[in-house]
């Protein structure tokens, strides 16, 4: 199963491609869209969707994960992340590609064993669960990560539909 991870920013959206076979992960892609501040918003979602939709194609995912949205004070700043987070979803649903939504808490829980992981310890647990090289960039790493709950949830939800 091909899963691709996002983590939505305006700025720079992580994104993370994971291959599963069975219980082993493999990264096959991963980084960043880097959206300059002297970008208008328009220019940065168009940039956003289009990685995305050439991710699509390139690795035709079978399921996409993404972070839930996060509740802030800054309305600004909510309402600019719902509309990354839009392009994203548009993105994925061009593609008829399944997409699941997971609370950073969860993620990290997933990853690092502690829903308060620090950014660092994702990072970490991210580089040795699919044996990186070197510590992927954070926005890349929690994309990973993302990617990585999903891939242990599908894997215990299986378990559960064969017990029965």
């Amino acid at each position: 199963m091909i899963i691709l991870g996002v983590d939505t920013s305006l700025r720079s959206t992580g994104y993370g491609v994971l291959e599963t076979e069975g219980c082993r992960l493999r990264a096959l892609e991963f980084g960043n869209i880097p959206n300059s501040p002297k970008l208008p918003v328009s220019i940065c979602l168009y940039n956003i969707h289009a990685k995305i939709a050439e991710l699509c194609e390139k690795w035709k995912p079978d399921e996409a994960a993404i972070e839930e949205v996060i509740y802030g004070k800054n309305a600004n700043t909510m309402m600019v992340l719902g509309e990354a987070r839009g392009a994203v979803i548009v993105a994925l649903g061009q593609s008829a590609i399944p997409t699941c939504e997971y609370e950073p808490r969860r993620v990290k829980s997933a990853v690092c064993g502690n829903g308060m992981a620090e950014k660092v310890q994702v990072q970490r647990m991210v580089k040795t669960l699919l044996s990186l090289d070197a510590l992927p960039q954070n926005d890349a790493a929690d994309a990973l990560a993302i990617a990585i709950a999903h891939a242990h949830s599908k894997s215990i939800l299986g378990k559960e539909r064969n017990r029965i």
